[in-house]
């Protein structure tokens, strides 16, 4: 890196690797990085194409000379830089993962990076032995653990308000990919359906990892085995595009993880459960800002968001008075926010991770989509 402290008033400085032209991740990913103010895009290697990347370059507002034609070249140059990138941020289709990881991690530069983690298990791997060589802050961004009320309901699951957990039921179901538009050359369609782009999974790896994270993520729990079934359904696909699971979590209990991107009419159906011994709670990620809480015995809740009776690490990421809808984009800022304070802090020799997913989740999130795939071709339980 360019420099070992961050001159007061100073934001970070962000370096970003995708997100060109027709790119829907990228963008998110700038606004919810420059949402508080902490950081700010100044270059990038935008595109496979060095004449997109430059239009994405002018697109974002940055510098001509900092629109580079591949990410090794903005890794040498701002490596160089006494103006350098602080950090680089992977927004790619997921084979490109990796080895942008491995060479910013090399030139000491720290990575804010898009799930899933890496293309394979094994990539993920090399990855987790990499960050712990570099001893850089490395994030990832599992977008769902960023709202108010998925932190709410993660910690009333860590106080053991609901007692014992004995059930957990997630889902993630969307409608979009119902017909081969990959086919018709859908940008985002053709890169998710690739295998030699997307990896291994289809619909496990774009939106079943999200799933398989927030379980664990809330509850506290780990998945110790899985029961999967994958299909193909529409016939001309390479992955798989639904996905039915059964888990097994490490205090005994049962749970259920269900995906799929052939819903028709769901857009972004995120539901989440969890039952203990003595109430439940359900969250939905299309109505972010309530979180329903049922109880045994008494009537049943729904806890608001920003409202003073929040737990602190609610509390922490609320950005607006109670009745004031806060959702995607804000979640999103709040991982990017976590970063540059485990950035800054790093920075002073200290170690503060927060709330953000980091490479233990990405391993754990490779590793689910190996397992069930695994799974699925044993037609049986495996061992996570």
């Amino acid at each position: 890196m360019a420099e070992q402290s961050k001159p007061a008033g100073r934001k970070l400085r962000m370096g970003m690797v995708g997100g060109g032209p027709g790119a829907f991740i990228g963008p998110v990913h700038r606004m919810a990085a420059e949402l508080d103010g902490k950081i700010e895009l100044v270059a990038g290697a935008f595109s496979r194409s060095a004449e997109r990347s430059r239009e994405a370059g002018a697109m974002y507002h940055i510098d001509p000379a900092r629109a580079y034609a591949d990410y090794r070249q903005m890794v040498e140059a701002e490596r160089k830089r006494p103006d350098g990138i602080d950090f680089a941020a992977i927004v790619t289709p997921n084979d490109l993962h990796l080895p942008v990881a491995l060479a910013a991690l090399e030139a000491g530069i720290p990575v804010m990076s898009d799930k899933p983690a890496t293309a394979t298990y094994e990539e993920a791997l090399k990855l987790e032995a990499a960050v712990a060589r570099s001893g850089l802050p490395y994030g990832l961004t599992y977008t769902y653990s960023g709202y108010q009320m998925v932190r709410e309901a993660r910690a009333m699951c860590a106080a053991g308000k609901l007692g014992k957990i004995r059930k957990v039921a997630v889902e993630y179901f969307q409608g979009w990919l119902s017909r081969p538009i990959e086919a018709a050359g859908q940008k985002q369609a053709e890169w998710r359906t690739d295998p030699k782009r997307s990896g291994a999974g289809g619909s496990i790896g774009d939106i079943g990892t999200h799933a398989f994270h927030l379980l664990e993520y809330v509850s506290g729990l780990d998945v110790t085995e899985i029961n999967a079934t994958l299909r193909r359904v529409v016939e001309s696909r390479r992955l798989d595009d639904d996905c039915n699971a059964f888990v097994r979590m490490s205090n005994g209990a049962a749970g259920t993880l269900a995906c799929s991107q052939v819903a028709a009419g769901e857009m972004n159906g995120i539901h989440l459960r969890i039952y203990g011994e003595e109430g439940s709670l359900a969250w939905r990620q299309q109505d972010p800002n309530r979180l329903i809480v049922k109880w045994l015995d008494r009537p049943e809740e729904i806890h608001h968001a920003s409202m003073g009776y929040l737990s602190s690490g609610a509390q922490a990421v609320s950005r607006t008075p109670a009745g004031h809808p806060e959702g995607y984009l804000e979640a999103f800022a709040v991982l990017y926010r976590e970063f540059a304070d485990a950035l800054m802090a790093w920075k002073q020799g200290e170690d503060r991770q927060g709330g953000l997913p980091g490479i233990q989740a990405g391993v754990r999130g490779m590793r689910f989509i190996e397992r069930a795939i695994e799974s699925h071709h044993k037609e049986s339980w495996v061992d996570f």
